[in-house]
């Protein structure tokens, strides 16, 4: 269960994120309605995608996702946009993940 839902994170990150760089780029970079139109339709995609999380609880898994897109944005910029994220960037992507790790794997 935990190694899918990983997966499921890992997937919905790249739909999000994918899908808001392309609406960004189609917007503010001005490459066209065509990539914003491919970026709304990823950010749809997200949606079902968390919705296939194991958990049942959407207030837990949306909360969890959020650690998800810090530590997915942060690196996404690295790969499509040459970021280079500080001493810093990297710590809170950190505590966010062991916040996700708390609220999606701790016992109850």
């Amino acid at each position: 269960m935990v190694v899918k839902s990983i997966l499921l994170f890992v997937l919905a990150a790249l739909l999000e994120i994918g899908g808001a760089w392309l609406v960004w780029q189609g917007v503010r970079e001005h490459r066209g309605w065509l990539w914003a139109g491919a970026g709304v339709i990823a950010l749809g995609a997200y949606g079902f995608v968390a919705a296939f999380q194991p958990d049942a609880h959407f207030g837990r898994v949306l909360a969890a996702y959020g650690g998800v897109f810090i530590a997915g944005s942060l690196i996404w910029g690295m790969v499509a946009d040459g970021f280079r994220p500080d001493r810093w960037d990297v710590l809170g992507a950190a505590v966010a993940l062991a916040g996700v790790a708390l609220i999606m794997y701790g016992p109850r």
